[in-house]
Order: structure tokens, then C-alpha cells, then sequence
């Protein structure tokens, strides 16, 4: 399965959440009315409700006035938020097509502006699946929080907006995440099918069809173009890492007339099938393991991989294939799971300050031990300390089903699977046959409402790209790419990471800030490390 997509954020000696893919989008259709409150939006004013282009028989979701609070309430991850972001909810159709049906609940969080306030900024982390309250932090201590009310959202069916997307209970995914899947024979294959099965019926029968009929991108931004307008923005400025970038590129082919400003860091090109996203995703961690495993060996003399980055593939493989039969011991009853060690693994390649965890991780392990691999495990499946999970997984394969055509197809099924193996032969258990068991969108109970294709969008405002260059989760190239596609300006930052923009990195920050708060474009072909 492919990875979600999300920046990375750390926490505590270990680790953090991460990363995939989303639909398209096509101009709204019907009569747009401008309420009366934009002008004063956009010239800095009263910021009223129902700013900007409202479309014909939405009025009552993009003039609804929002009252703002504490967050207490609104946590679903486990990390408070910071003492100044205040939260709320808006309201927002299920069915775009029917809006006077059943409605959504969207968790917003804002930091508001310390100074003349340009607007709201619009941050989404990535996912699909991420909680983004706590995108309300981003920018603190930069010009951005001086210019603008920095403002996070929970998309609908995640985290703390309802109603939200379920489809396994806490043991359920306890055991789940227990099986190797592995086996490549027919009977096996069988098996892994049977068990996407039940997963995409049990997601059904607790989430409801219709929320999964309308719970991927294409109804992800028509929700942001009424946070928009609620938050009395003519026109919208965002910020988006990772699959944050796709919500982007769907907002403007959706409403593009209504963007203002828009960052993409880690950027997924929308032209791509998924299938081919999913390969090259697996090349790029391949080579992020590369540049640990030649970090491990230069900077630790028990590196747990060996003395030498070419056997680190078959010393790494040694560590975590026993596995399959017998998980490692951890204080945790559950120990460690073939699955949750690879997945803690892929955890803590989305960046360099997680490779010491890893280092200590895979030693542990040679040892016997499973603790901190199943902590970072853990963390990438958003399990809490009290047994409990955040909705992530569930979100992240409610919206990749409808985002994107399944494949059903088993040639082309099987021809994928060998590709991946060959693209990242640290993930290569050696079992493969040339088959493969189809993945859970096959079974989906709702249909696709996406294709990929290129950006298509007109009159855009210049966009700004960040892509890095040895990004694990969405490669280089994809950002090179994207930024032809919406004639925008591409930033190019050296690095083995995930994401990079507002985390410290001066060059890309400054020219990040200087273009949302002053729409200064940034210098041609900047590059920087």
C-alpha cells in the first residue's frame, strides 16, 4: 500500500506522523453572487462573513458566522495545541448536490494576526487522513503570524470534524497490524483479498456511503472555498505540504478566480496514475535508506547496518525477516509485528532528525527488542497510550478510494508489485511471484470521483513550488513538473527530507514569507540547502 503523505512534526525522542494522493476538479457550476461583505474582505477591513464569490444556492454555508473558543474539545491526536490558537466549527453540505441534505461539521483553528492583518492563511499538513488543527502554530514568530490569521482545519470525515469516517475498532486494528501479508501464492493472495474485502464492507456498514461518496478532494475544496468565505477572504491564500499540495491544485482548476496566494511544498503531480506514484515513492525511500545507511556507517562505529552501505539492504532484510514468524519482545504486550517494524522504519526516513531514533531502533532489534520501532510504528498509525486511534488510516483509505480509478486489473497488479520490489529492494521481503493481491479500492463500496490528469487551470496568479531533492515520499521530479503545469515558480531545496518550508531554513522561509504576505516572487531557479 502506498504511504500517506504529510510533513513530518516530531515528537518526543522518536518521531511523528506522515503521507498520499487525491481527485481532481472541475469549475463550480451555476450562478456565483459576490455578498456584500467582500470589498471591505479585501481591502483589509471588517473581514465579515460571506466574503468574496458566493455560488448560487449556498448562501446559507458561506454567510454562517462562526463562534470562536477554546480547543479543548477538539483534540484528536493527542497534541495539545498552542495556549493562543482559538477553534470552531462551520457548517458545510455532505452532497454539494444537495444542500439542503444531510450537513458536516468542520473542526477549524486560527492564530489570529498580531499586526495589519493581509487575511487568512489556509494551512493543510498532508495526509490524506492528518489532523491540520495544528497547523494554526505555523508561521509563529515570522512575519506570517504578524500579517495573517494563520488557520488550520480538520477536512471533513478526519479527526475532530464529523461525521467522521471509522471502519475499524481499536482491536481490530491492534490486529491487523499483526499480519505479515506476505504469502504471494494463490491461497494467499486469497486471503489478503478476503481481509480488503471485510475492511472496505466494515467501512461501509460504520462510516455510510454517503459521507464515503463525499469525503475525497473534489469536496475538500469546495469546503476550503467556504472557509474562505466565512473567514471574509475575497480570495484565498494557502499553504500546502505533501498531499496538501493536491488539495491545492484542485482548489485552483475549482475556483480559479478565487486564489490570491498559493504555496506547495512536497508536491504530488496530479498527472501521475497512482500506480506510478506508488513506484516512484517506493525509489525515493529507497534512496533516503541509502543516505541513512551511509550516514549510519560514517558516524557510528556499531552501526546496526554493518561497515559497509553496500551490505546494508542484506543486513537490514537479516534485522527484520524473522519477524514474519516471531515478532521482537517490547514492555508493550503486543511486541513488535514484521508489518509495524517496516512501517517504523519508513517512519523515520521522511527526515534526518528521526535517524537517530531509527539507528537505536534497528540495534535494539538486533537485540531482540521491539520498543522503539513499535513507537514509531505507532505513532504513524496514530495509536494513542491509552489503546485507542485516531482516524487517520481510515480517513487516508476513505479519500485515496475515491481520489483515484482502483486497479483491477491483475497483470498490471502483479507487473506493480514486481516494480516496487525492484525501485526499493530494502522493502523486498523476497516473496514475490509476479502477483499480487488487489488493494483495498478494488473493493470500495462508493466509486471514483477522480482521474489523474494535468492541472487545468486558467489565469491562475503566480504559485510558488518547494520540491527537495531527495525527498523520500514525493520525489523531485513531481514538483518540477507540477510548477510547468501551473506556470508557477519552483524553489529548489537540497536536502534528504520531507517537506521543508517553516521549518527553519532561512532561504526557503524568507522567500516563502515574502511571497504570501507581499506576493514577491521568488528568484529565478533559487536554490537552496
Amino acid at each position: 500500500m502506498p504511504l500517506r503523505r504529510t510533513t513530518p512534526v516530531l515528537l518526543a525522542a522518536a518521531a511523528v506522523v506522515t503521507t498520499l494522493v487525491a481527485g481532481c476538479g472541475t469549475p463550480v457550476d451555476g450562478e456565483a453572487t459576490a455578498a456584500s461583505g467582500d470589498s471591505a474582505a479585501s481591502e483589509g477591513g471588517s473581514f465579515r462573513p460571506g466574503a468574496g464569490v458566493v455560488p448560487a444556492g449556498l448562501e446559507k454555508f458561506y454567510t454562517q458566522d462562526p463562534q470562536w473558543g477554546s480547543c479543548d474539545d477538539f483534540v484528536t491526536d493527542g497534541a495539545p495545541l498552542a495556549s493562543r490558537v482559538e477553534c470552531t466549527r462551520i457548517t458545510v453540505p455532505v452532497n454539494y448536490d444537495d444542500p439542503a441534505g444531510e450537513t458536516a461539521q468542520l473542526a477549524v483553528s486560527r492564530s489570529r494576526a498580531t499586526g495589519d492583518k493581509i487575511g487568512s492563511l489556509l494551512v493543510n499538513p498532508g495526509g490524506p487522513g492528518a489532523s491540520g488543527l495544528g497547523q494554526a502554530s505555523v508561521g509563529l514568530d515570522t512575519a506570517l503570524e504578524t500579517g495573517f490569521d494563520v488557520v488550520g482545519f480538520d477536512p471533513r470525515g478526519i479527526g475532530a470534524s464529523t461525521p467522521q469516517v471509522q471502519c475499524l475498532t481499536p482491536a481490530e486494528a491492534d490486529a491487523e497490524r499483526t499480519e505479515p501479508q506476505v504469502d504471494m501464492s494463490p491461497a494467499g493472495i486469497a486471503a489478503i483479498e478476503h481481509t480488503n474485502r471485510d475492511y472496505a464492507d466494515k467501512c461501509a456498514q460504520r462510516s455510510g456511503t454517503n459521507l464515503l461518496a463525499h469525503v475525497g478532494t473534489r469536496e475538500v475544496v469546495r469546503d476550503m472555498d467556504v472557509i474562505r468565505s466565512v473567514l471574509g477572504d475575497e480570495k484565498l491564500s494557502y499553504l500546502g505540504f505533501s498531499y496538501g499540495t493536491r488539495i491545492g491544485t484542485t482548489y485552483a482548476e475549482t475556483f480559479p478566480g478565487n486564489v490570491r496566494a498559493m504555496v506547495l511544498d512536497g508536491a504530488i503531480d496530479p498527472a501521475q496514475d497512482p500506480v506510478e506514484s506508488t513506484v516512484l515513492q517506493a525509489a525515493g525511500f529507497q534512496q533516503a535508506f541509502d543516505a541513512f545507511a551511509a550516514d549510519c556507517v560514517a558516524t557510528s562505529p556499531d552501526c546496526p547496518l554493518g561497515a559497509d552501505p553496500a551490505q546494508a539492504v542484506a543486513r537490514f532484510r537479516a534485522l527484520v525477516d524473522p519477524l514474519v514468524d516471531r515478532p521482537a519482545q517490547t514492555t508493550d504486550p503486543r511486541g513488535l509485528s514484521y508489518p509495524d517494524a517496516i512501517t517504523g522504519v519508513q517512519q523515520a526516513l521522511y527526515s534526518p532528525n528521526l535517524w537517530g531514533s531509527l539507528r537505536s531502533g534497528l540495534s535494539a532489534l538486533g537485540e531482540g527488542r521491539g520498543d522503539t520501532l513499535l513507537l514509531l510504528a505507532d505513532l504513524y498509525e496514530g495509536r494513542q497510550d491509552d489503546g485507542s486511534y485516531s482516524n487517520i488510516n481510515d480517513a487516508f483509505n476513505a479519500v485515496r478510494c475515491v481520489d483515484d480509478p482502483p486497479v483491477t486489473d491483475r497483470a498490471q497488479n502483479g507487473a506493480a508489485d514486481t516494480a516496487f520490489r525492484r525501485a526499493a529492494p530494502f522493502l523486498d521481503d523476497g516473496r514475490g511471484t509476479g502477483s499480487a493481491p488487489l488493494d483495498i479500492c478494488a473493493f470500495w463500496p462508493v466509486p471514483h470521483t477522480g482521474t489523474p490528469h494535468p492541472v487545468d487551470a486558467k489565469d491562475l496568479p503566480l504559485v510558488v513550488v518547494v520540491s527537495t531533492t531527495e525527498d523520500p515520499a514525493t520525489p523531485y521530479q513531481a514538483g518540477v513538473d507540477l510548477a510547468k503545469q501551473v506556470g508557477g515558480a519552483l524553489i529548489t531545496f537540497r536536502g534528504t527530507q520531507h517537506t521543508v518550508a517553516m521549518s527553519g531554513v532561512s532561504c526557503v522561509d524568507d522567500a516563502v514569507v515574502a511571497y504570501l504576505t507581499g506576493l514577491d516572487a521568488p528568484a529565478s531557479d533559487l536554490t537552496c540547502s
